[in-house]
């Protein structure tokens, strides 16, 4: 792990991070070395020989893992299936597994709302209260895809929300839409984090809405309980390598701050994930203006991405980061993931590294 950091704390970090970056406009944490591409290199043996490589029929996205009764779950993006007859767009997929690394699938969820009838992806696993919570995307109506809620007893089977969707975005700085839903209970409350578009629908960027409901209220949530938090992005892609899009963001807490995870320039740019950390949960500070993990070389199974990350902290505490990759340029995509590790520290602040 190479880069300096020069912070004693998150505020004093920003002023600092404006001066070394003086000739850029982006402030971030830490500085990097000359000619640093990413922070784990692209043909670490964790990238570049992955021991989790997987996907159903070799086609997976956006994956979100949970631990409930004593299995591991993971929810996925799946494109349409031929035993549906058709009749949807994508869908989310669940698969199960004892040990985070050996996955059998399960099923995949179907529509069963008017407002997800052309289908509903890219999901958010969250545990509350002894229940499942799926925070989820409608699929196919452009600026009118929305956020929405089910919730799960076992895991599998789940009841939409009938208040459904939850969330969208407000203001002449976004079109409307909402997808990539992640949800995490912070300080008191929930924060609801969301990819959305500027008006003309070219520029993905994030928005953030909170919930005061308390974790065994949530179940009961109608959209009047989310309220956008900020006019405006709370990150938007200004860094050469995260093009016209961030998206994806998926939050962890260590030591009273938010770490987030998110995936820089959309499909295939190639997409890479980078790192922001947060002590309110909206306003955010990029770690380093580099991604923290990149597409791999030419043949590599990752060559043309590696995007759309989903954080999951284990009752160990281990923390795992699974994302999705592809080296066909998106005629297939499979799912991997890594092992981070903490121990960085600098003055209260640190930043994850992979662990061997």
């Amino acid at each position: 792990m190479i880069f300096r950091p020069f912070t004693v704390s998150l505020v004093a970090s920003l002023a600092l991070a404006r001066v070394v970056f003086a000739s850029e406009p982006i402030p971030a944490v830490f500085t990097v070395d000359d000619n640093r591409a990413s922070i784990v290199a692209p043909d670490a043996p964790a990238l570049k020989s992955p021991e989790m490589c997987w996907a159903p029929k070799d086609f997976a996205k956006d994956p979100t893992v949970i631990r409930f009764k004593d299995k591991y779950y993971m929810y996925f993006s799946i494109p349409p299936q031929e035993k549906d007859g058709g009749k949807y767009g994508w869908t989310t997929g669940i698969a199960q597994s004892d040990d985070l690394l050996r996955w059998e699938y399960v099923k995949n969820l179907l529509p069963d709302q008017e407002c997800a009838k052309n289908g509903f992806c890219a999901p958010c696993a969250r545990v509350f209260n002894d229940k499942v919570f799926l925070f989820y995307q409608t699929y196919g109506n452009g600026p009118k895809d929305a956020i929405c809620m089910s919730t799960s007893n076992d895991g599998l089977n789940f009841v939409p929300n009938p208040s459904n969707p939850i969330f969208r975005p407000s203001g002449d700085w976004t079109n409307g839409r909402a997808i990539d839903a992640d949800v995490i209970y912070f300080k008191g409350k929930f924060f609801l984090y969301a990819a959305t578009r500027d008006p003309e629908g070219k520029i993905q960027k994030l928005v953030v809405a909170t919930c005061d409901l308390s974790p065994d209220k949530l179940d009961t949530c109608v959209p009047g309980d989310w309220k956008q938090a900020k006019d405006g992005a709370i990150l938007k892609p200004e860094l050469p390598w995260e093009t016209r899009c961030i998206e994806a963001p998926t939050t962890i807490e260590r030591d009273g701050k938010l770490y987030m995870f998110y995936a820089g320039g959309y499909d295939n740019d190639p997409q890479h994930i980078g790192v922001a950390v947060s002590e309110d949960g909206i306003s955010w500070t990029r770690l380093w203006n580099v991604p923290f993990i990149t597409n791999g070389s030419q043949g590599q199974w990752n060559a043309s991405e590696s995007g759309h990350p989903g954080v999951f902290l284990d009752e160990d505490g281990q923390t795992w980061l699974f994302f999705q990759g592809n080296n066909s340029r998106g005629k297939d995509w499979f799912l991997s993931r890594v092992k981070l590790d903490w121990s960085n520290e600098t003055n209260g602040l640190v930043a994850p590294i992979l662990k061997d």
